[in-house]
């Protein structure tokens, strides 16, 4: 095989993977991401590794996989964001703010609303109401139909009242 015969092969494992991962397949789509990445190895397939060891409770791997995501393309925002969002799960949010900041700053993310959620998220649970205010209304502002944005909002407003 060729490079893009290769390259076209690892796509085609990665989408499969990824429906099976949508339809809760976690071990196959496993597999699938495993299988790509030793076709040919990117960013996207070690992040969405992780975010199926994550479904899985597996936060530790899922970690691991988006360090090693960064590795291959430190500009890729979504390995940041997850780690920040696995951090806060495993209940170490001081931990995630980092990581989330990276997110924010990274240069490829087609989401940077997410990265913000998970700081106003990480500020909520440090009482710190307006800072987290603050990172919910930038994030409806990337995305405002964001529903968890705006709940958010009003809720923290509810608060300060």
């Amino acid at each position: 095989m060729d490079d893009k015969e290769i390259i076209e092969r690892a796509v085609q494992l990665f989408n499969k993977a990824y429906r099976c991962q949508m339809e809760g397949e976690l071990e196959e789509a496993v597999r699938l991401y495993r299988e790509s990445l030793h076709c040919y190895p990117t960013a996207e397939a070690h992040t969405f590794l992780g975010w199926t060891f994550s479904f899985q409770g597996r936060y530790d791997e899922a970690i691991e996989e988006c360090k090693k995501a960064i590795a291959v393309d430190p500009d890729f925002g979504n390995p940041y964001n997850d780690i920040g969002a696995y951090l806060i799960n495993l209940g170490r949010p001081e931990e995630a703010i980092p990581w989330l900041e990276k997110a924010i700053q990274s240069g490829r993310y087609e989401a940077y609303h997410y990265p913000h959620c998970n700081l106003g998220r990480v500020y909520v649970a440090r009482g710190m109401l307006k800072k987290a205010l603050e990172e919910f209304e930038k994030a409806l502002a990337i995305e405002p139909n964001y529903t968890f944005a705006r709940q958010a909002i009003e809720a923290i407003k509810q608060k300060l009242q």
